[in-house]
């Protein structure tokens, strides 16, 4: 396939939320109360909810700049490129980057929205769903062709949370973001059935996709308290392998045969080795352990359940068939600093040609998957020929994706990365951090 004709949907990118998404969404009772971007007099914007303070981060939000200005130091909306917060010039991005379709995660709330979490009720259930329809209305609204809608949980409160999952299903969403280890939080673990029951029979009966993405319980992976900060990058998709294995020996793989769970930005290549593992595990330990999968080997539960998600990761193309062509898709990251963009579709062809990966295949993990996991059809707002990698970047001609240096502040400070990271995640009571 010519990387022109490729369609592609990214099922994990990122939103820096704008100043204003409260507005016209939160109770007027509340307005007041509501987290505030407040721009400091070092020039960083940082978003502040009561003690709590959360900067933008400068890896959150690294599309279009130089390499040099990555690192962990707070960032003004002004030294990000527009794209990351402007759902307009996101679009542009994403015509440049040949990329149709976006699924976003949030970024100031945490993945699973625990910075709500407060001892009002109400107030916190209101600031979830002035999110969610912020959210939902206005940035995927703008362009209904171009994002796959997502909500975050009432988490702290699992009957809530299924009210608010079947709300949302009524519009349209079948995505919601969730933490990969509820345990790290200071909640249930996803052991303790009873408790997140309503939620897992509110992701059923409405098929809505639970996503689970890495470092979204605050959970770190780290080796030793002077490892270095290459170590934590290398690491973090292992939050991922561990939200596999919580999962797949759960009780609600068994109890619920169409439940969906996605694996967001965790990679690929590590999955086929799992999947050896935990059927080897099954065949040593199951008559002690009593795990019964009814009659199926761990591995073929694990594909009817799980949708995985890779950027280029030329060691899971490879071995594609092994983890199940129908339950892999595309992801671009944007913009954080993995990310490929604007050069995606290069990239992605170059892994895609090296393994002579055929057009079906490409087509299922590069758009189709995400549009059926998700129960999402861009085609029913635009011409599925306007929707290719060529035509995109061919609307997108004039648009500026120059390389720029966008950062007032000092960058670098790799060897002292934890004492800044304790700047950046903020504990109060487990509930707050990436």
């Amino acid at each position: 396939m010519n990387k022109e004709d490729m369609i592609l949907i990214s099922v994990d990118d990122h939103i820096v939320e704008p100043p204003d998404m409260f507005k016209n969404h939160l109770p007027r009772k509340y307005l007041d109360e509501a987290p505030r971007l407040v721009h400091n007099p070092d020039g960083s914007d940082t978003w502040q909810f009561r003690d709590v303070v959360i900067p933008n981060v400068a890896l959150n939000a690294v599309a279009g700049r130089p390499k040099e200005e990555y690192g962990l130091e707070p960032q003004g909306l002004d030294e990000i490129r527009p794209g990351c917060w402007q759902v307009d010039e996101r679009v542009k991005d994403m015509n440049a980057g040949g990329i149709l379709g976006s699924m976003c995660f949030p970024s100031f709330p945490g993945f699973a929205g625990r910075l709500f979490a407060t001892e009002d009720q109400e107030f916190s259930l209101a600031l979830v769903q002035a999110y969610n329809d912020w959210h939902v209305e206005e940035w995927c609204g703008a362009y209904p062709a171009r994002f796959i809608p997502m909500t975050l949980p009432v988490i702290w409160d699992p009957v809530a949370c299924a009210a608010e999952i079947r709300r949302n299903a009524a519009r349209g969403v079948h995505s919601l973001t969730f933490t990969e280890n509820p345990a790290a939080m200071g909640y249930p673990s996803f052991h303790d059935f009873e408790h997140w029951k309503p939620m897992w029979e509110a992701l059923v009966d409405t098929e809505t996709v639970l996503n689970v993405h890495i470092g979204s319980s605050g959970r770190l992976a780290i080796t030793a308290p002077d490892a270095p900060m290459d170590v934590m990058i290398t690491l973090q998709p292992m939050n991922i392998v561990q939200a596999a294995a919580d999962l797949l020996w759960s009780r609600p793989i068994k109890e619920y045969p169409s439940l969906k769970i996605a694996l967001s930005e965790g990679g690929t290549g590590w999955i086929p080795y799992f999947l050896e593992r935990v059927d080897r595990t099954y065949e040593m330990h199951s008559t002690w352990t009593g795990q019964d999968f009814g009659g199926k080997l761990p591995s073929e539960v694990f594909r009817e359940h799980f949708l995985t998600c890779f950027i280029a990761d030329p060691v899971g193309v490879t071995t594609r068939h092994q983890i199940g062509v129908d339950n892999i898709c595309w992801e671009a990251d944007y913009p954080h600093s993995d990310s490929m963009w604007p050069g995606a579709p290069e990239q992605l062809d170059e892994v895609l040609t090296a393994n002579n990966v055929p057009d079906d295949e490409i087509d299922k993990m590069t758009y189709q998957n995400a549009m059926r996991w998700y129960h999402w059809d861009p085609f029913s707002h635009i011409p599925k020929d306007q929707a290719t990698v060529g035509a995109l970047r061919k609307a997108a001609e004039g648009h500026d994706v120059s390389i720029k240096a966008l950062s007032k502040h000092d960058h670098g400070g790799g060897s002292d990365w934890q004492a800044q990271m304790s700047k950046v995640t903020v504990n109060t009571t487990g509930k707050q951090g990436k």
